[in-house]
């Protein structure tokens, strides 16, 4: 049992690294806003059938304050989050972009402050250790030019909306299951990509589906939404939340890995360094956190 619950572990994360290594390759193919459009309208198709019978029950009872909730995950966790991993991917690298993840922790932390929790000195310290290795990365080795890959920066924002959503999740007060959740959210991240699609069209992007682009729509809502977390709910049940939560630092890992074998793109010293700060700053602030 312990075997199948590793081997599922793998998978999970090798789906969920693989979206970065399918919207890289596949950057000419498809516009980052009909990518992601397309992949919320599989989701909802596929999720529909299951889930309107209970959302019919449940959303005319919700009030304000759910309906606000759910319109923020739906820009967090939905629409622009995606939106911007696409669209960073067409200037920096897949092993630069997926290194970020391993910001989640901090921004969620930053994020958790603001609303009112009390962050100890050496959380910050963490804080700022991580975000060296962000810099590092960023500036692609050279710190002192101040010069920023826009790629990079648009890896970070929807890194920080993913934290918002995290944090988001810990505010809802509604009733609906994951599923209809799940639903709510693709249907509110599709209204708001909206002005981002018609941007794309009034700009001249290539919004004709191509094989290739379909297939990376059909991979990033099956692959790398419903089975992977569908996997991961199957892990988090089996080894707890703790002792998954840490796997996820490996998908940098994969994700560099997969980006040489099937895009040809090594890393560099600066991406090693980089993650080694932000590793770093991670272990910091939350051990912190622990001994509190």
């Amino acid at each position: 049992m312990k075997l199948r619950t590793w081997f599922v572990l793998v998978a999970t994360l090798l789906l969920w690294s693989g979206n970065w290594i399918v919207a890289r390759a596949v950057r000419e193919e498809i516009s980052p806003g009909l990518a992601t459009v397309g992949r919320l309208i599989v989701v909802l198709a596929i999720l529909l059938p299951f889930a309107w019978r209970g959302l019919a029950d449940k959303l005319p009872a919700l009030g304000r304050r759910e309906w606000l909730v759910l319109a923020a995950l739906g820009v967090t966790g939905g629409g622009p989050h995606l939106g911007l991993q696409w669209l960073g991917l067409h200037y920096t690298t897949a092993a630069s972009g997926i290194l970020y993840l391993s910001t989640t922790p901090i921004f969620i932390l930053l994020l958790t402050a603001a609303l009112g929790e009390r962050i100890v000195a050496r959380q910050w310290g963490g804080v700022a250790i991580s975000f060296a290795g962000v810099f590092l990365i960023a500036t692609q080795g050279h710190p002192e030019r101040l010069s920023f890959n826009r790629g990079d920066l648009m890896a970070i924002a929807s890194m920080m909306l993913w934290a918002g959503y995290t944090v988001l999740l810990r505010l809802r007060r509604d009733p609906l299951r994951v599923i209809e959740l799940l639903c709510m959210v693709c249907a509110f991240g599709a209204v708001f990509m909206t002005p981002w699609l018609l941007w794309e069209a009034a700009s001249g992007a290539r919004l004709a589906l191509s094989k290739p682009g379909a297939l990376a729509i059909i991979y990033s809502a099956i692959g790398s939404l419903l089975l992977a977390y569908a996997g991961w709910s199957y892990v988090v049940t089996r080894l707890g939340a703790a002792r998954a939560g840490v796997t996820l630092h490996l998908m940098p890992a994969f994700g560099v890995l997969l980006s040489m074998l099937f895009l040809g793109e090594y890393p560099h010293w600066f991406h090693f360094a980089g993650m080694a700060l932000i590793l770093a700053g991670v272990f910091t602030a939350s051990s912190a956190a622990s001994s509190r």
